[in-house]
This record gives structure tokens, C-alpha cells and sequence, in this order.
């Protein structure tokens, strides 16, 4: 590992793979040796469409040629947030028709609260234990993981936490309510689907008592399940809908959308209700332009259910209990922690790239590009095979 990596830049773990990068190209990164790694993760769910992909850089070239930076957000009409939000707003159900752009999903969410806040004049805010949706001072504070918010208390008072997928919970959604928050997908705890329209009776109940529903997409949004956005798979249509990690092809991004009234109030009462600098920004923009144009225009994302159906016919074996998730937004769970542990490491040793969970320490994150072929596919279970099969030995 480059000593200079430790010694000179911020870590979030004392365990980094330390993996030193030269370049990477479709599914496959090389490091400096020249070894080759496929990619099983895509950058924990961003680059939607692989590394590289040349409408996504031809895109990012044009734009610098033309201008970078000018302006702080929302002051200049710049074409390629305009167009971007144009269509996202063509894309999605109505009333769902403007899009605030900022820098990152956790902003996305801290935008999205502050919209639910501003929208009900309420404060108390729900969330779901073991709710993953950024780790800014209020993102956390709807984190359903207490052993990673204790260091940083006090956090946002007025939150209040339910579990996912039990409908008794959601009477204690009520008139005090401004908003429940909810990853459409739940990421960190397992990759864990609504079950018996939750989502639906959430719905429901945000309606009877004027609750905003705000649905986190960070991770199951742009095709990862098969449709632009995950809750395109239930049946519902959230009051804010937030999104970022697959938005930008690899280029760091986020972003939040509701109606436009709703939307409108953070112009006035006080004005500059939301500011960023840099969100927006115009080559970050282009990229999520000709990301959301490829998957649009194209059949990747009703081939992410196929390619779901080849990684379920393959991970059999006695260490695999389950796969659980939806289209390649995938875990493999193991016995224990410990399994996990040593399938991520000895894969990468023989060239194969997976990843853990944030709070399931027995999942095995398998979340590639979008644009991964049948081939790249069984390549890399038969790597996850053998190294089972010898953990069995």
C-alpha cells in the first residue's frame, strides 16, 4: 500500500484495501502492477454504466471545452441542468416535476428534510432502525444505527424511528408528522424489500394525516432494479423523491424533486430557502445528462432483471443462504460475518471486487455496472465458487 495514502489522507476505517489505482475501463479496474480486477461493486452503486463509458466522457469533454464553473447554483440558465431537469420531470409521475441539483446524496437528503420541514410547518421527523441516508449532521440524525451516531450527539431533536416493513408502526405517523423518510430498497441493513405494499399502506397513511413521504433512491435508483427508480416497482409515488450514487455515471452528484409548489417555497419565507455553490455544476450536469439518456434510450435496465436471474441461477452453494435484493442491486448472505469477511478478501486476492454492507455484516455486496456482460457474470461467480468451495476443504 502507497505509505502516502495513510499518512496524507483522511481515512474511514483502520482497514483500508489499499488497492493502488492506474486506470479502468468498462467492468474491470487495474492497479498499478497491471493486475486485473472485474468489478463487482461499481464504486458501491455509482458507475451506472461502467468506468469509461465514452457517452458519459464524451459528454464531460464537450462541456469543458464550452464553460466549467460561472455561478452560483439557481442564479444563470445553463442548458445541461436545465435540459437534465427537464427531462427527469418528463420521466417521472406527476407531481414529482422539479429537481433541485446538489453535490451528493447525503445533501439530497438534508435538502429533502429541510423541503418536508418547510412544506408542513412541523418538525418531527421518521425514520426506519437501520435506516442508512448520508452521514451529514441531519442525515445522520435519521440513521437508524445508533453505535454510528453516538460520538456525534446531540444530532436533530424531534426524530422518531419505526421498523421497516411493520405496518402497526405507521400509526405512529400523525398530524405532528412533517415527514417519514424511507430507502425504497433498505441498503445498509441487508438490501431488504417492502413486503405487502408497505410502501402502499406508508403512502396511505403520509395522505391521511398530511405527512410528506420522502423515498431515499441513493442506491436502488437509475435501473439498478429494472426501472428508473425503485418505487416504480411498488406502485407509489412519494412526496419528495431523493437520488445520487448512479445519477452521474461515476461523477459525484445528488439531488432531490417534488412538486414544483413545494418546491417554490424554498425561494421565499426566507428567500435562499436552499443554497449550494457547486450544484448544478455544468460538466457534473452533462454527465448525468448522457447517464440518464443512455439508460433511457437503450434496453439496460430490463436487461438488469435478466442478468438479476443469471446471478441467482449460479450463487448456489452451502455457504450462500440467500440472495437477497432486486435486479443488480444484489447480497449474498453467508452464516456469519466472519464467512463474508474472508469471501470479499480471498475474491479480490484472485482478482474479483466485492464489498461489505454498512450494518449486515454477513451480506456480500454485489452491485456492478449496469452495462456488466453474461460472460463478466459468470467470470466472476465462478471466482466467488472456487473460493467457497475451498473455505469448505
Amino acid at each position: 500500500m502507497n505509505p502516502d495514502f495513510i499518512k496524507y489522507q483522511a481515512q474511514t476505517s483502520p482497514y483500508p484495501l489499499g488497492m493502488e489505482v492506474s486506470h479502468a475501463i468498462g467492468s474491470y479496474i487495474f492497479d498499478t502492477n497491471n493486475k486485473k480486477y472485474l468489478d463487482f461493486v461499481a464504486g458501491v452503486s455509482a458507475c451506472t454504466l461502467g468506468h469509461q463509458n465514452k457517452r458519459v466522457n464524451d459528454a464531460i469533454k464537450d462541456q469543458l471545452d464550452k464553460y466549467s464553473h460561472v455561478m452560483v447554483y439557481g442564479e444563470y440558465s445553463q442548458s445541461p441542468a436545465v435540459e437534465y431537469c427537464k427531462l427527469m420531470a418528463s420521466l417521472l409521475p406527476a407531481p414529482l416535476d422539479k429537481t433541485y441539483l446538489v453535490n451528493s446524496g447525503t445533501e439530497g437528503i438534508e435538502g429533502a428534510l429541510k423541503l418536508a420541514k418547510r412544506t408542513t410547518g412541523r418538525s418531527q421527523l421518521i425514520s426506519c432502525h437501520n435506516a442508512y441516508h448520508g452521514n451529514t449532521m441531519g442525515s445522520m440524525s435519521v440513521m437508524g444505527f445508533e453505535e454510528r451516531k453516538q460520538a456525534f450527539r446531540p444530532l436533530l431533536p424531534d426524530v422518531d424511528f419505526i421498523t421497516f416493513n411493520n405496518e402497526t408502526d405507521l400509526q405512529k405517523i400523525t398530524t405532528r408528522t412533517a415527514g417519514i423518510i424511507l430507502e425504497t430498497i433498505q441498503g445498509g441493513a441487508g438490501f431488504i424489500e417492502p413486503h405487502n405494499d408497505f410502501l402502499k399502506k406508508v403512502r396511505a397513511r403520509c395522505t391521511e394525516v398530511g405527512a410528506m413521504m420522502i423515498l431515499d433512491e441513493i442506491q436502488p435508483g437509475f435501473g439498478r432494479t429494472g426501472k428508473l427508480f425503485g418505487f416504480q416497482n411498488y406502485d407509489v409515488v412519494p412526496d419528495i423523491v431523493v437520488m445520487g450514487k448512479g445519477m452521474g455515471g461515476g461523477m459525484p452528484v445528488g439531488a432531490f424533486t417534488a412538486s414544483s409548489a413545494m418546491m417554490d417555497l424554498l425561494t421565499e419565507n426566507p428567500k435562499l430557502g436552499h443554497i449550494t455553490t457547486f450544484g448544478g455544476h455544468p460538466v457534473i450536469a452533462s454527465a448525468c445528462l448522457a447517464t440518464l439518456k443512455e439508460l433511457t434510450e437503450t434496453n439496460i435496465m430490463t436487461e438488469a432483471l435478466e442478468k438479476e436471474k443469471l446471478f441467482r441461477s449460479l450463487l448456489v452453494h452451502p455457504l450462500i443462504q440467500e440472495v437477497r435484493g432486486k435486479g443488480l442491486m444484489l447480497a449474498a448472505m453467508t452464516a456469519s460475518a466472519d464467512i463474508t469477511n474472508e469471501v470479499i478478501l480471498k475474491c479480490q486476492d484472485r482478482g474479483l471486487i466485492l464489498f461489505w454492507l454498512l450494518f449486515e455484516g454477513c451480506a456480500i455486496r454485489i452491485t456492478p455496472p449496469l452495462t456488466i456482460s453474461e460472460e463478466e457474470i459468470r467470470e466472476g461467480c465462478a471466482i466467488i465458487l472456487e473460493v467457497m468451495n475451498e473455505m469448505m476443504i
